[in-house]
C-alpha cells in the first residue's frame, strides 16, 4: 500500500501518569522487570524487541498500524483486540447485529420491513490466548496491561518467524513473512493479498517513520529508514482477482470483487439492492458500522433477502470487499434520496463494545473514500462524507428510528487527516460560524448504554454534548423528532443533543467558557473553554428565511414537485418534517440540492429513470443530521456579506 500523507506528530497531552509494569508474579513473563518504577513505553518496545529478536522497527510499526501505540483503557477493539498490538481475544466471538427499525431502503413506496437472518461465521484467531501461551502471561493481563500486550505482540512475531522457517535476524527486511502473518488472515487467493497489503503498510510506516503522544500520555517514536525494502514473499497477488471482475479500489489495496445478491425472490420482489445501468449522480460516501463481524457481514450480503451496500472492510488488516458497482443502487442508509446519490461503506465492528478502530482499518477506509471522492469529484468535507448517523429521516414518522452509527468513537479528526483534508477551520476570529473540533484524545464525553450497568466506559469521543442553558447541569436540548414527548438522553445510540466533529454551525452566541449554535431550531450551548477549546471558527456560507417568512419547513430529502413527473408516473409525495426553521436563525450551507428522483422497484434496470425537477434545495446542517430547504424559501449569506 502507499501511505496517505501525513502522519503529524500530535500535540502533547496533559501528562498522565505512565503505567508501571508491575508486580514479580509468576504471570509475569520472561521478560518481567526487577524494579516496581515505571517504564516508558518507548522503553517497553526497545527492551520487549531485544528479549524476543524482533526488530524495534518492525515491532513498534506493527502496532502502529494497529492502534497508534494506544492502550484504550484496556478495553477492546471492534473486532475484539486488546492493547496496542490488537491482541484478539477470539473467544468473545461476533455479536448480533443490533438493528433498528429503520426501513434500510428508506422508500415507503415499497418499504422493506428490516430482517435479520442468521449469518454463521467462524471465529476470529485467538492471537490474545497464543500470546498468552507462549509467553507465559495471564489473558486478563494481556488485556489491560499495555507493557505485557507489547510482549504478547512480540512473542507472536518472533513465534511467526520461526513458523515460516526464517531465523531471528536485526534486519527488519527479513521479517516480511513474519509481519504479513500478524493480523491471522493469511491463507489463499484474497487472505495472501491482505496479509502482503497489511506487511507493505508496516514497511512504508517503518521508511517514512512516525512520532505521536498515545491516550495514556506516552510520547513514542518510531525513527525513519527510509531506505528499507524488503523482499516480497511468492505470494500471488494475482490470485485476489483472477477468478472475479477486478474491485473498484486503488491499485495498491487489498480488495477483492464479493458480489452483492442480485435475484428474484419466491414471496414477490428481489433482493438485494437495485441496478442502474447508467451513470448516476454520487453526492455522498456514507461511513457504517456494521455492528458485527467482517465474515458475518460479507456473507450477509449475499443473502437476497438482506440489504446492501457497496464496500465490507476489515478491522485487523483493513482488507476491503466491494459487493455493488458504483452505479447500484444499495439498501443501507434508511433513505431512498440519500441511498441514489450515494456510495456505502460497513467498517467491522460495533458502535458500543469498546468501539476503537484500529488504524489499518482507518487507512484503507481513508484510501477508499479519497480515490472514490476523486472519481465522482465528490468535496472531502462533513457535508458529502456523512455517517449513517447523519443521514435524515424521510418523514416525521421515520425520524424517530434512524440509525445512529458509526457512532461518537469514530474519530472524524484523524480520518479526514489521512483522507489529506484536515479539518482546520478558519483564522478569522469575526467568522461568524463554528467548526466542531474537540481533541479527541482529551474529548471524554460521558454516555450511557453501552453495558448492562448502563454506563459506557470512559474513553476519547469525537461528539460534544449540547445543553438549553451555557451549563452542564442544563438539560440537553430537545429533538421533537426523536423525542416526541420526552427528553434527550445521554445513550451512545441518541444522538438528539450532540455535535460531531467536523460539522459547521452558524454561531449563535458565546457566555463565558460556553459557546451557542443555532441547533434544530434553538440555541444549543456546548462547554468549549478558551484553553481546550472543542471548536474552532469557521467560514462558510448561512442560509435563513428569506425577507417575510417567520419561519421555513424542513425536508428528509430532496424531490422535485409533482408537475416534474412524467405520464403515468405517480409522484412521490414530498412530507415535511416535525420540524421548522424560524426567522432569525441561520444554518451552514452544506451544498445546493437538485430536485432528483430515482425511480426504481423493478428487477429489468431498463425499467429505471431519474426524474428531475426545476425546484433546488439548500442542504444544510440543522441538528446532527443534514435536512433540506426549498432554495425560494431561504436567502444565502456569503462571509463577504458582512463585511
Amino acid at each position: 500500500m502507499r501511505r496517505l500523507p501525513g502522519i503529524a506528530v500530535a500535540a502533547a497531552l496533559a501528562a498522565l501518569t505512565p503505567q508501571a509494569v508491575g508486580d514479580r508474579t509468576p504471570e509475569a513473563g520472561p521478560t518481567a522487570r526487577r524494579s516496581d518504577a515505571p517504564e516508558s513505553r518507548q522503553a517497553v518496545f526497545a527492551r520487549v524487541a531485544r528479549t524476543y529478536g524482533v526488530p524495534e522497527s518492525v515491532l513498534l510499526a506493527v502496532a502502529y498500524l494497529e492502534s497508534r501505540w494506544d492502550a484504550n483503557n484496556g478495553l477492546p477493539s471492534v473486532s475484539a483486540g486488546y492493547g496496542p498490538m490488537h491482541l484478539v481475544d477470539g473467544r468473545l466471538g461476533p455479536e448480533l447485529r443490533r438493528h433498528d427499525t429503520e426501513d434500510p431502503r428508506g422508500d415507503e413506496r415499497r418499504p422493506r420491513p428490516p430482517v435479520v437472518p442468521a449469518a454463521q461465521a467462524p471465529p476470529p484467531e485467538d492471537t490474545l490466548h497464543r500470546a498468552a501461551e507462549l509467553t507465559g502471561i495471564t489473558p486478563a493481563r494481556l488485556r489491560r496491561d499495555p507493557a505485557a500486550n507489547i510482549e504478547g505482540g512480540a512473542a507472536l512475531l518472533a513465534d511467526h518467524q520461526r513458523r515460516i522457517g526464517a531465523q531471528p535476524a536485526a534486519d527488519p527486511a527479513r521479517w516480511y513473512g513474519a509481519v504479513a502473518r500478524y493480523p491471522g488472515t493469511t491463507g489463499t487467493g484474497a487472505g495472501i493479498g491482505a496479509a502482503d497489503s497489511f506487511a507493505d503498510e508496516v514497511y512504508a510506516t517503518i521508511r517514512t517513520g512516525a512520532a505521536r503522544v498515545t491516550d495514556d500520555g506516552e510520547r513514542v517514536v518510531l525513527r525513519a529508514i527510509p531506505d528499507l525494502s524488503p523482499p516480497r514473499l511468492p505470494t500471488s497477488a494475482g490470485l485476489r482477482r483472477a477468478a472475479a471482475p477486478a474491485p473498484d479500489c486503488p491499485p495498491a489495496l487489498s480488495c477483492e470483487w464479493m458480489p452483492a445478491a442480485y435475484r428474484r425472490l419466491k414471496q414477490g420482489g428481489y433482493g438485494n439492492h437495485d441496478r442502474y445501468d447508467a451513470p448516476r449522480p454520487i453526492d455522498y460516501i456514507v461511513i457504517h458500522d456494521g455492528e458485527t463481524g467482517y465474515d458475518a457481514m460479507t456473507r450477509l450480503s449475499a443473502d437476497p433477502t438482506y440489504l446492501s451496500w457497496h464496500y465490507t472492510l476489515r478491522s485487523s488488516d483493513g482488507h476491503i470487499a466491494q459487493h455493488l458497482r458504483g452505479s447500484d443502487i444499495g439498501w443501507h442508509a434508511g433513505n431512498w434520496y440519500v441511498n441514489s446519490r450515494s456510495i456505502g461503506l460497513e467498517h467491522e465492528g460495533y458502535l458500543a463494545r469498546g468501539a476503537w478502530y484500529t488504524e489499518s482499518m482507518y487507512r484503507s477506509s481513508a484510501r477508499l473514500v479519497a480515490y472514490l471522492a476523486r472519481k465522482y469529484q465528490i468535496p472531502l468535507d462533513r457535508a458529502h462524507i456523512i455517517g449513517h448517523d447523519n443521514v435524515p429521516g424521510t418523514t416525521p414518522e421515520t425520524v424517530r428510528d434512524m440509525h445512529s452509527d458509526p457512532g461518537p468513537y469514530w474519530d472524524w479528526r484523524h480520518y479526514f487527516e489521512l483522507l489529506g483534508s484536515p479539518l482546520t477551520g478558519s483564522s478569522d476570529p469575526t467568522a461568524r460560524s463554528v467548526l466542531i473540533r474537540p481533541d479527541y484524545a482529551r474529548n471524554r464525553a460521558r454516555f450511557t448504554g453501552c453495558a448492562k450497568s448502563g454506563t459506557c466506559p470512559s474513553r476519547s469521543t469525537s461528539s460534544v454534548w449540547l445543553h438549553s442553558r451555557p451549563s452542564e447541569e442544563a438539560p440537553l436540548v430537545r429533538d421533537v423528532g426523536k423525542h416526541p414527548t420526552d427528553a434527550s438522553t445521554y445513550s451512545v445510540y441518541d444522538q438528539a443533543a450532540r455535535a460531531s466533529t467536523g460539522q459547521r454551525y452558524a454561531l449563535a452566541g458565546r457566555r463565558g467558557d460556553w459557546t451557542a449554535i443555532w441547533y434544530l431550531g434553538q440555541k444549543a450551548w456546548f462547554h468549549d473553554p478558551a484553553a481546550i477549546r472543542t471548536s474552532v471558527p469557521a467560514t462558510g456560507r448561512l442560509v435563513t428565511p428569506r425577507s417575510g417568512l417567520t419561519s421555513v419547513k424542513v425536508y428528509g430529502r430532496a424531490y422535485p414537485d409533482a408537475s416534474a413527473y412524467p405520464r403515468g408516473v405517480p409522484p412521490e409525495k414530498l412530507t415535511p418534517l416535525q420540524y421548522t426553521l424560524p426567522a432569525g436563525q441561520f444554518y451552514s450551507l452544506g451544498m445546493t440540492s437538485p430536485a432528483t428522483y430515482l425511480r426504481a422497484g423493478a428487477f429489468d434496470p431498463s425499467h429505471h429513470r431519474i426524474i428531475r425537477g426545476d425546484t433546488p434545495y439548500r442542504q444544510i446542517q440543522f441538528g446532527h443530521r443534514i435536512m433540506f430547504v426549498r432554495a425560494a424559501d431561504v436567502r444565502v449569506i456569503s462571509d463577504e456579506d458582512r463585511r
